[in-house]
């Protein structure tokens, strides 16, 4: 039968399953492999032939057996030999040919002994021979390139061309040749430099090495889409070789990429290619765009790995093998990376690999190094700052957490301290905010059947789309998915403090957690309420917190009530007291950051709760913050006085203190820690009569404008640049960190000084005379001797 099978057509190979495939090339590996294992089963065979044959290898016959044997046969010869005379040549020439193979072919090799020996040694002779290898010059087996067939009328004509033969020999040569040369090179000695030839020379690489960078970079920068592959060339440098040059070129290599990627990288996060899409056929503009992404997250990822790798180093002090770079340089290369990692923290927070950058930064804000700890530190508030939706900061937030849990609350205070630059402001109070807040609602079809025209529905329909189709633009930074995100990480942060507060409460990170709640307060649930006070009363009554945590503590039970706070019944009173009989804590001598803190308390206490505060507690406070206005410096006198003039402005009845008399029974008791019963109506605000004589003009203005009984009009009223300003705003207006008068002290003109004529100053007229006549003489001026002076003096 004619067989009438046919090549598969390109069509019908398309059509091919992809099993069918799968199975034709597990048939072809199973076939290489089975091929390559016969293969080294016939070597295996021939090693183990040849170890045979030189195990049995044939000795040479010694001389004198040779002539001893040779003697015997001439004897024996010349008894039965045939008369040779009787023979023609060629007869004579073909049995000497005869017996000379003869005597090769039946002897052994490998015995000593004479050719006739007996028939069963004759007979092995040769299968022994056999045994022994052949070594054959075979000419090397020509590889062959197959090219694209030929078709003719005739048929298809395939096509092949020789693959070119290196001449190996030759190659060994010249590589001896090569290392000959090396080697004599070596044996001659280096010249040796002096140290400023070395200097000169190391200039010179560093210049060629900086001049290759930007050339890379600048070609990087041009054309990113077509240059990409001179990114791993550029990356390469990070394993600069050169002792003279290695620490600056890496250096320079790590800072550039830094820049190069924050230039190129895009707005958008590169995510893998499924196989659905790597099948799919595209355009050439897609493909490359493609090819593009795949090369820059690649090199992105190595170049993190090699900074990574360099802070690994230098924390555990590890020095490669190489020795290229001393332990010393360490520290300065690990510095470089974990800048270039803080600016890429900061710069591409919606890039690939931003989580894996936080994971590594955020240890490091734990490090000894103050450097380094400071570095990160920086890095993560700048993130925070900019963060708008709040996906950066919540997966910063798990990881601090993480960290102080993992280190059980053996951190830093500054690691915590950075939760205070979270820009969380509002978070969903409620569970079901989304049922009570208002959503757009679009008409169903019937409803606009029944309701409206035909041209209204198509008007409608037109706007309607256009609305969904800006609710979709807006769906990225959509309100409501940001409020998600912010509540989840301030549930992070509160779980963090809530921990510090019940297991770590003698932590030296109790401040930074006192200054956190103080700031979130506000935005706690109302469940926990009740627990938190109570918690913050005992670290108060506990009497173990520094001043400045205990302001921190008073401050964030303030932020509690005056939020949802008010709407349970809890009297703050043991704040109110405590805040009160530590008042005179604060003096000129202490830091006036704490000023800064009273302030905010005072004006959580009364300016936002005025209607739960008595008459006698608002008069015994102004009266004592009048006295504490002589004690501290100006700036923080100007902020308690701000705080006095909103006191009488919100309060009636203030200006009982300034008068004179006594409205009342009793006598002021400055010393009572009380104070609803320190009988403050009993006093007068004579204080402010002293701050009217202040060295400072701020000061002075506003003690005469309280004199006057703070006035909103008139010539008493503040001019506006500071009755709009808060207390707060005005303390750190006139802070006096820089050690100068702010205000700057006004230069006063110096007075113009009366002209005189020399004759107005002497009216003698001798006594002229001898002064011009010794300015007019030349005097030579001679040195002086003092010894000779002094012998003088003793002598008379």
């Amino acid at each position: 039968r004619k067989n009438t099978k046919r090549v598969p057509s390109f069509r019908k190979l398309l059509r091919t399953s992809q099993i069918k495939l799968d199975n034709k090339l597990k048939n072809k590996q199973y076939k290489q492999k089975s091929a390559a294992k016969k293969y080294r089963k016939e070597q295996k065979k021939l090693r183990e032939a040849v170890r045979d044959a030189i195990s049995r290898k044939p000795f040479p016959l010694e001389e004198c057996k040779k002539k001893q044997v040779a003697g015997k046969w001439e004897e024996k010869e010349e008894e039965d030999a045939l008369p040779l005379d009787m023979m023609d040549e060629d007869d004579l020439k073909l049995m000497e040919d005869l017996a000379q193979k003869a005597s090769f072919l039946t002897r052994d090799l490998s015995s000593n002994e004479p050719v006739h020996v007996k028939k069963r040694k004759r007979e092995s002779v040769i299968e022994k021979y056999e045994k022994v290898p052949r070594h054959l010059q075979a000419e090397p087996e020509k590889e062959v390139i197959h090219l694209l067939p030929i078709k003719d009328k005739t048929g298809i004509i395939p096509q092949a061309v020789e693959k070119p033969v290196l001449n190996v020999a030759h190659d060994e040569e010249e590589d001896t040749e090569d290392t000959e040369e090396a080697e004599d090179f070596n044996e001659e000695a280096l010249p040796i430099l002096t140290p400023e030839e070395m200097a000169a020379q190391r200039r010179q690489k560093l210049q060629e090495r900086k001049m290759h960078i930007a050339a890379l970079a600048s070609a990087i920068l041009s054309e990113p889409d077509s240059n990409i592959k001179k990114l791993k060339e550029l990356r390469a440098m990070l394993m600069e070789q050169d002792p003279n040059v290695a620490v600056i070129v890496r250096k320079l290599v790590m800072v550039s990429l830094m820049e190069i990627f924050k230039d190129i990288a895009p707005s958008y996060k590169i995510r893998p290619l499924t196989e659905a899409e790597k099948a799919t056929k595209v355009k050439k503009e897609t493909q490359k765009l493609r090819e593009f992404e795949e090369g820059l997250v690649s090199q992105y990822k190595f170049y993190l790995e090699n900074l990574e790798q360099t802070v690994k180093d230098w924390k555990q002090r590890k020095l490669k093998k190489s020795n290229v770079i001393s332990l010393k340089a360490y520290k300065g290369l690990a510095e470089v990376a974990v800048k270039c990692l803080c600016e890429l923290l900061v710069a591409l927070p919606h890039f690939n690999f931003h989580n894996n950058i936080i994971v590594l930064i955020v240890p490091l804000m734990n490090d000894p190094s103050k450097m380094i700890s400071e570095l990160c530190v920086e890095a993560v508030k700048k993130l925070f700052k900019q963060d708008k939706l709040g996906y950066a900061s919540l997966g910063v937030v798990k990881v601090i957490s993480g960290l102080v849990r993992g280190r059980n609350y053996d951190v830093r205070p500054e690691v915590l301290k950075v939760f205070l630059h979270l820009r969380i402001k509002e978070v969903e109070l409620q569970k079901d905010s989304e049922d009570i807040a208002p959503k757009k609602r679009f008409m169903t079809y019937k409803e606009k059947r029944k309701n409206l025209s035909r041209m209204q529905r198509k008007w409608k329909k037109a706007e309607e789309k256009l609305e969904r189709e800006l609710l979709e633009a807006e769906a990225s930074e959509s309100k409501q998915k940001k409020l998600k995100l912010h509540t989840e990480t301030l549930n992070i942060v509160f779980v963090t403090y809530f921990r510090i507060l019940k297991k770590a409460q003698k932590s030296p990170l109790l401040p930074a957690v006192l200054e956190g709640l103080a700031k979130f307060a506000h935005l706690i649930n109302v469940e926990f309420f009740d627990d938190l006070l109570i918690v913050l009363h005992s670290l108060i009554a506990s009497g173990d917190l520094s001043y400045r945590e205990s302001l921190h503590c008073i401050l964030s039970a303030f932020h509690i009530l005056s939020g949802q706070g008010d709407v349970l019944n809890i009297d703050p009173m043991k704040f109110y007291t405590h805040l009160y009989k530590t008042l005179f804590s604060l003096h000129a001598g202490g830091t006036s950051e704490d000023i800064g803190i009273v302030l905010q308390c005072l004006d959580v206490m009364f300016a936002k709760r005025r209607k739960q505060v008595s008459q006698q507690r608002a008069l015994a406070f102004l009266k004592r913050l009048s006295i504490l206005a002589l004690h501290v410096l100006p700036n923080s006198s100007v902020g308690i006085l701000a705080t006095n003039r909103v006191f009488m402005q919100t309060f009636p009845k203030m200006d009982l203190l300034l008068d004179n008399e006594s409205q009342g029974s009793g006598v002021y008791l400055p010393e009572l820690e009380e104070p609803e019963h320190c009988n403050a109506q009993n006093t007068a605000l004579w204080e402010l009569h002293l701050l009217q004589r202040h060295y400072h003009p701020t000061v002075q203005k506003f003690a005469s404008h309280l004199i006057a009984g703070a006035p909103t009009e008139g010539s008493g009223a503040l001019p506006l640049d500071l009755s709009q300003r808060s207390a707060t705003e005005l303390f750190e207006t006139y802070c006096m960190k820089g050690m100068t008068f702010n205000p700057p002290v006004a230069s006063v003109t110096p007075r113009r000084k009366d002209t005189f004529s020399q004759m107005d100053s002497f009216v003698d007229e001798e006594l002229n005379k001898q002064l011009q006549q010794h300015i007019s003489e030349t005097v030579a001026h001679k040195p002086l001797d003092f010894a000779k002076h002094l012998k003088e003096s003793s002598l008379a």
